[in-house]
């Protein structure tokens, strides 16, 4: 039963990394087409060399996308393969039953929900951060729009901060900062405009640079006057880190899935709709065992029983159940967002169909068959 296991790992691996490779292949060559029009002829500027790098640098994040539908195409192939030279036959002859196959081809899926996790987790993020910091060394900052992104933070006496960073700058420097304080009145209390900011080194709080602080001291009801105090370097406290700034400026699907925990929980804490990051948090826990899902889905292909012909049709099958996959997991993320589902079950639903729909035509071919 070894050599059987073996058999089926193996090509199973072998041509789900045939699939992967071709698509990022094919992503790889239109990404490069599009980067090329950044391409500056003037010595010290965005290189062709640079473009290569920048898209090479998305390949993980493509990975991590793609890695679920190749799992689907590799293994339908390979199972539609041994059902057509009746070798899953002589398989089932030798002692592999509908349960030992089950388990065998889970057992393959873990490995891809493990592979799928560490893509996301770190390979990914990391490899996109640096993508995004060499194209802005380049070509300038990295910013959402005019406004940039907005944070809020409420403080021990009480008050409320909300923070807005224009751009994030090439060495990760925040750009354009400015601070409002609001008291327990919600009274705007204080206000600071920074030329760009830093986190500490040691992680607590922010360093301003260029800072220019207004504070609105009251008088009685009816006067007050303003304190205004200017300096090159302003440490302030916060528990803001760089990468809820980073979230509130980029894509949430880019960060990793404790930095994406802690900055939902930010926003909760901070009395902020969190439903967006709830939805995506639960997807990047869900995510990675769709590879269980797909291996499950696929073994129900090993029931056919054909003699020639037809393999095409089945892999091309495969490929529409991935793109439905992937287009299901679209749509219940914009349709939980707007109904405000719950964000586990808005996450899991796909998973679910489709795991119900695999096991229900394994059943149905096993007890036909």
């Amino acid at each position: 039963m070894k050599i059987l296991r073996r058999l089926i790992y193996r090509e199973a691996s072998l041509a789900v990394a045939y699939v992967t490779v071709a698509f990022l292949a094919l992503f790889f060559f239109f990404d490069m087409i599009d980067e090329l029009r950044w391409v500056s002829r003037e010595p010290g500027g965005y290189q062709l060399s640079h473009a290569l790098l920048t898209v090479v640098l998305r390949l993980p994040n493509y990975l991590y996308e793609l890695l679920p539908i190749t799992v689907l195409i590799g293994t339908i192939y390979v199972m539609a393969s041994l059902a057509q030279t009746s070798e899953f036959t002589i398989m089932r002859t030798s002692g592999m039953g509908p349960g030992r196959a089950l388990r065998t081809l889970l057992v393959l899926g873990c490995a891809f929900v493990a592979l799928t996790f560490a893509m996301g987790d770190y390979v990914a993020p990391m490899a996109d951060r640096a993508g995004q910091m060499l194209k802005a060394r380049y070509l300038g900052q990295l910013t959402t729009g005019a406004t940039g992104g907005w944070l809020k933070e409420r403080t021990d006496d009480g008050h409320s901060l909300a923070v807005n960073v224009r751009a994030l700058g090439p060495d990760g420097q925040m750009i354009g900062v400015r601070i409002f304080d609001f008291d327990e009145q919600g009274r705007l209390s204080a206000q600071i405009q920074a030329a760009s900011a830093l986190v500490a080194e040691d992680g607590n709080g922010w360093v301003l640079t260029d800072a220019q602080q207004r504070r609105f001291v009251l008088h009685g009801a009816d006067q007050a006057h303003v304190e205004q105090a200017n300096a090159a370097r302003m440490p302030w406290p916060t528990g803001i880190t760089a990468e809820m700034v980073s979230a509130a400026l980029l894509k949430p699907e880019r960060m990793p899935t404790i930095e994406l925990f802690q900055y939902t929980r930010h926003l909760q804490a901070n009395g902020q709709s969190a439903q967006k990051y709830e939805i995506e948090f639960w997807r990047k826990v869900f995510y990675p065992l769709s590879c269980l899902v797909m291996v499950v889905l696929a073994l129900p292909f090993a029931y056919l029983h054909f003699r020639s012909g037809g393999l095409a049709a089945y892999v091309f099958g495969g490929v529409m159940a991935g793109i439905s996959f992937f287009l299901l997991n679209i749509v219940f993320g914009y349709a939980g967002t707007l109904q405000n589902w719950s964000p586990w079950l808005t996450a899991a639903a796909p998973g679910l169909i489709y795991t119900a729909a695999s096991l229900a035509a394994f059943g149905w071919l096993v007890l036909r068959r």
